[in-house]
């Protein structure tokens, strides 16, 4: 887990980063919830939402959302791409790297003054797929 020590998080906050670091998956608030209450059990449903936020908004923890899509959180600060089940709602990191043609060619279609591109796949994953 990314070293906190010094940044004074509570011990909720502490649970909350914990689960999101030594999660594989892009966790709901829900499972974030169900996750911190094994190591918490007093915490409540509102603490782990306002933690989220404010993890989020230090810098700790990544948002990923889909259109109207409940919010994911991430551990994976970096920019970068995802492949999403259409199924079962797998969600799974990409590394890609972005042709510089494709980045120029959607700047001239939308006429934005394009600073990045993150790209969705959208498929089925192979346990869906079989």
């Amino acid at each position: 887990m990314k070293d906190i020590v010094g940044i004074g998080l509570t011990k909720q906050r502490q649970a909350v980063l914990r689960v999101i670091y030594e999660s594989e998956e892009h966790l709901t608030a829900s499972e974030v919830f169900e996750d911190a209450r094994r190591l918490l059990p007093s915490i409540s449903f509102a603490t782990v939402y306002n933690s989220l936020r404010y993890l989020k908004q230090e810098g700790l923890i990544g948002e990923v959302r889909f259109g109207t899509d409940v919010a994911r959180y991430d551990r994976n600060l970096t920019s970068h791409d995802h492949a999403l089940c259409n199924n079962c709602g797998k969600l799974v990191d990409l590394n890609l790297t972005i042709p510089v043609a494709l980045i120029e060619k959607a700047s001239a279609l939308s006429k934005f003054d394009v600073e990045s591109i993150e790209l969705t796949l959208r498929g089925l994953c192979p346990g869906c797929s079989k």
